[in-house]
């Protein structure tokens, strides 16, 4: 993720669910100890909240992270949950979720395949892809 994005910024609650929880959790290793993965507070905590309240099934993480990426006009936001991502992409936001970060890595060289990556996640971290997504990750890759 470095090669393709240089800094990630994620927001408290985001660190929080990861380091904050009694099972291990992918990448909370990571987000303590990367340099280039660096933890922010959101500056208005009210937009946050009103997220919140106007939304069903927005969680904290989600609500914070849509809202720091307007903050910092961020080029991009990294976000797997389909309600999140849908209320990103209303916010104006540009969106992709770690099926896109695998899909661009690939093209940019950085890994051969995303299909075992792909295999695993759903095997072994219990990541959820529709069989229809599946299909169009796996053909813009060329697998």
């Amino acid at each position: 993720m470095r090669q393709l994005y240089k800094t990630i910024i994620i927001p408290q609650a985001v660190y929080d669910e990861m380091v904050a929880v009694n099972k291990i959790v992918p990448g909370a290793v990571e987000v303590q100890s990367l340099s280039w993965i660096q933890t922010k507070t959101v500056a208005d905590v009210q937009r946050v909240t009103d997220i919140q309240t106007s939304q069903n099934n927005i969680d904290l993480g989600e609500a914070e992270a849509i809202i720091l990426a307007l903050e910092l006009k961020a080029n991009l936001l990294l976000m797997d949950e389909r309600r999140g991502r849908a209320l990103a992409t209303n916010y104006g936001l540009n969106v992709t979720g770690l099926l896109g970060v695998l899909l661009q890595a690939k093209q940019n060289g950085f890994i051969p395949t995303v299909k075992p990556l792909i295999d695993r996640l759903m095997g072994e971290l219990d990541f959820r892809v529709s069989s229809q997504l599946y299909a169009t990750i796996l053909q813009a890759a060329g697998e």
